[in-house]
């Protein structure tokens, strides 16, 4: 497997690509949902025309990393964002990814579209959600967005989910990877003061954008993936063990 990109998500699907020496994951680009720049916006495009070029000179398979985030789906009025469901993006992050899904799927090369959520897990960066999170309530104050819900998914199981779609030989389909579960962020700064064994002054503020509290639906997973429910121990209480494991990351003592 080719890894375009060097980040957080590129360095932690390392791990399965000696698996599928077919595939190219595009793990670049625009990263920020609060992203604004048409510039930024028109250089990973460009990359992505020319992966997608390649991939169909060479045969390959195209797995493009897509955002499963309100920024994609919009409000949902508390309906489960489904990815065969119409979307509208509420932000231009999210109208990009959406356009490049778009250019993607009709280029007519073998892909998997995999649309995540918020990720946690080893070499991420400070100002993403849970080790910003971490350093917060460490620092005694912590803000925190009134209404605010994230869907936390390990980056590990996202790795796995990926390798478990391309083992089935899933193609040319977009599949959410997520837990299912929308928890409010106060929750989980609750679980991070347990977890240190100290209490954090709260400041909320009124929320950022318009994010939704609707589930992200992994109905489509489970359905090509069978098992994975089990896999990972996704439930309810999923994300209690995503940040004992980041917890646990030599970089977050």
């Amino acid at each position: 497997m080719e890894i375009i990109g060097r980040g957080f998500v590129a360095q932690n699907f390392r791990a399965i690509a000696h698996r599928h020496p077919d595939a190219v994951v595009y793990a670049t680009g625009v990263a920020s949902t609060t992203a604004t720049s048409s510039a930024d916006f028109d250089r990973d495009a460009a990359q992505l025309y020319e992966t997608i070029r390649a991939c169909r000179a060479e045969g390959r398979r195209l797995v493009f990393l897509s955002t499963a985030s309100a920024a994609m789906y919009g409000s949902c009025e508390g309906a489960a964002m489904e990815e065969d469901g119409p979307v509208y993006p509420s932000l231009p992050y999210g109208r990009h990814k959406l356009a490049m899904e778009v250019a993607v799927a009709r280029s007519g090369v073998d892909h998997l579209i995999c649309r995540m959520t918020n990720l946690v897990g080893r070499a991420q960066r400070p100002h993403q959600l849970l080790p910003s999170l971490v350093s917060q309530v460490r620092a005694g104050r912590v803000r925190v967005h009134s209404g605010a819900h994230r869907d936390l998914l390990d980056v590990a199981h996202a790795g796995a989910a990926v390798d478990s779609l391309l083992q089935a030989g899933v193609r040319d389909e977009v599949v959410n990877l997520a837990s299912g579960c929308s928890v409010p962020v106060e929750q989980v700064v609750s679980c991070i003061e347990d977890r240190l064994g100290m209490r954090a002054e709260r400041e909320v503020v009124a929320p950022a954008g318009r994010g939704s509290a609707a589930p992200v639906s992994i109905a489509k997973l489970k359905r090509l993936v069978p098992g994975v429910e089990e896999q990972f121990g996704l439930g309810p209480r999923y994300f209690e063990s995503v940040i004992d494991r980041y917890l646990a990351l030599p970089a977050a003592v």
